[in-house]
Order: structure tokens, then sequence, then C-alpha cells
């Protein structure tokens, strides 16, 4: 999205993003993607996630922010008075609409889903989410100088817990859980608090999750040695309209101070594989070739 193309408190927030750490710069112009045009698929077993840059238009973006400040403002949050900012806003369940499911939806992710989940493998569980399902997803920081929020390392949870207590559960074939998407609404800096991903430690989780078989466990928890969190952190950074597709087993943070002029606004939806992954060495997908990689780590 061009600088400047939104006015006021919706604007992107902190000029053009600082993205030289977000990513390995691969073969071409657009990090994230070989020298075909497609996802880079041994950077995301590598790495544990791809950047794909404007894979959301411009126009699908800025429709997105427009439904988030509407939410927003039903809860008293005005984009023209900064005294009505909180430092996070998160859990609408108000919000929706379908450019919200456009962005889920858009072709170069579909695309992505293909090459990193497998061919078709996700898509009855994507074309079943509704907008709602995606606003609830939405996560807005506004600048705050002390406010930690939501931070603190951890990884997804992708089904409910046996009893019912909690949807945070996880197991070595990420039963439910294809990847998690990080969907930038406004330009992310690096002072606008973004999400900070461990390169490689989605091969350090799955020694952790193997003992726990095929019933797995609570997600909230620590899989990894500490040594994991001295790893090279990428920020998810970019422009509105970039997207990163995570492994599902990546740990990540959100970051605080939020420094920047202007919220920023993101979604961060899972993409389903409802039956998991194969991990005898069958599955071609990236996201199991990955896993079965962190598992030979462990030998």
């Amino acid at each position: 999205m061009p600088a400047g193309s939104d006015t006021g408190a919706g604007a992107p927030s902190g000029g053009r993003p600082d993205d030289k750490g977000a990513e390995i710069i691969r073969h071409d112009k657009r990090p994230g993607l070989d020298h075909h045009g497609r996802v880079d698929l041994d950077a995301f077993v590598r790495d544990g996630y791809v950047a794909l840059r404007g894979a959301v238009d411009a126009e699908t973006a800025a429709a997105c922010r427009e439904l988030i400040w509407a939410a927003m403002e039903r809860r008293g949050v005005r984009r023209d008075d900064r005294g009505s900012w909180p430092p996070l806003v998160e859990g609408m369940g108000d919000l929706a609409g379908e450019p919200l499911l456009a962005a889920y939806t858009a072709p170069p992710l579909t695309a992505a889903y293909d090459e990193l989940i497998g061919q078709g493998r996700w898509e009855h569980a994507v074309r079943s989410v509704r907008p709602v399902d995606l606003g609830e997803t939405v996560v807005v920081r506004f600048p705050a100088e002390d406010e930690r929020a939501n931070a603190g390392y951890h990884i997804e949870g992708s089904y409910p817990a046996p009893d019912g207590s909690s949807a945070g559960w996880v197991n070595i074939r990420s039963r439910n859980r294809g990847l998690l998407a990080l969907i930038l609404f406004t330009d992310v800096g690096r002072h606008d608090a973004p999400t900070r991903l461990l390169c490689g430690s989605h091969l350090a989780v799955p020694q952790f999750l193997a003992p726990y078989g095929e019933a797995g466990t609570d997600s909230d928890a620590d899989f990894w040695r500490p040594s994991t969190l001295c790893m090279n952190a990428a920020h998810a950074t970019g422009q509105a309209g970039d997207v990163f597709l995570c492994h599902p087993f990546i740990v990540h943070t959100a970051t605080w101070p939020h420094r920047g002029t202007g919220p920023r606004m993101i979604a961060q939806p899972a993409v389903s594989a409802p039956e998991g992954f194969v991990l005898d060495g069958s599955d071609p997908s990236p996201v199991a070739r990955a896993i079965v990689k962190g598992l030979a780590m462990a030998d």
C-alpha cells in the first residue's frame, strides 16, 4: 500500500517499515519466493516461516481496516481521539465482513496453502470459515510505552482438551492446524510491536511433543530448551497486505513497547489441516518434512 494513502489516525503506522530483519532475502526481490516465483519451501522447512509480500491487495486491506475501526468504535475507541486508544484490543466477537474472508482466501495465499500443507488438504476447513471467525483473530496494538499486553513466547494450540477445559491443545502430528497466518492490515515497522519469530524453533518442538503421542497436551507449556530462545529472531514487519505463513510449531511472541504513531492491526488465524500430518516419511508437505526433521535432530 503506498505510504500516505490513508489519512489521520487510521493511517498505517510508522511510515515505510524496516523489514531487513524479517527474513533472509531470497533469489529475487520478493522475499519468501524462489527464483521461479513459488514459495521457497526449503526456507520454510529451515526457518519455520515465509513472507508473501502483497498477498492481500491494497483495496481489501483498506476495507479490513475500516471494519476493524467500526468494531472498535462500538467499544468507544475512536480513530480521531487518541485519548480513547487502549494499549490492546482483541477478541472482537462482532467483527465480521466479506473483506476479512477475501484477505484469508486471497489467491496468492491459497496457492501457498497448497504448497506448504498439501494440495487441497486445507480446503474444506478453510472454505467453511466465517468472517466472524476471522474477526475474532484480529489483534490491534496501540502506541504504549510500558504495556506488555499479551507478550510471551509460545506455540499455538489447535484443538480442545479432552475435558473441554481448554481450546489450546497440540499433538506431534499438528492435528487440526496446518499453519499460523499473520496478515498485516497496516504497515508494521520495527517500532510498531511486531510479532517476533524464532527462526528454526519449530525444529526444536517435536522432540518435546512426541512423548504425548496422539492425545497431545496443553500448548501452554515450554516445549523447548532455554537455548531455543537464543535463536536468531525475525520480526513480522512489512506493508499492509503482506502475510507471514508460519509452521504450527514456531515459537513466537508479541513484542513491546509500541513506539509507532498509529495502531498496528493484524489477523492471526489458523489455516486448518483437520487430520494433521503423516510422519512416517510418506508426507511430502513442508510442514510434515519439518516435523520429521525435528524428530531426527533429537536422535
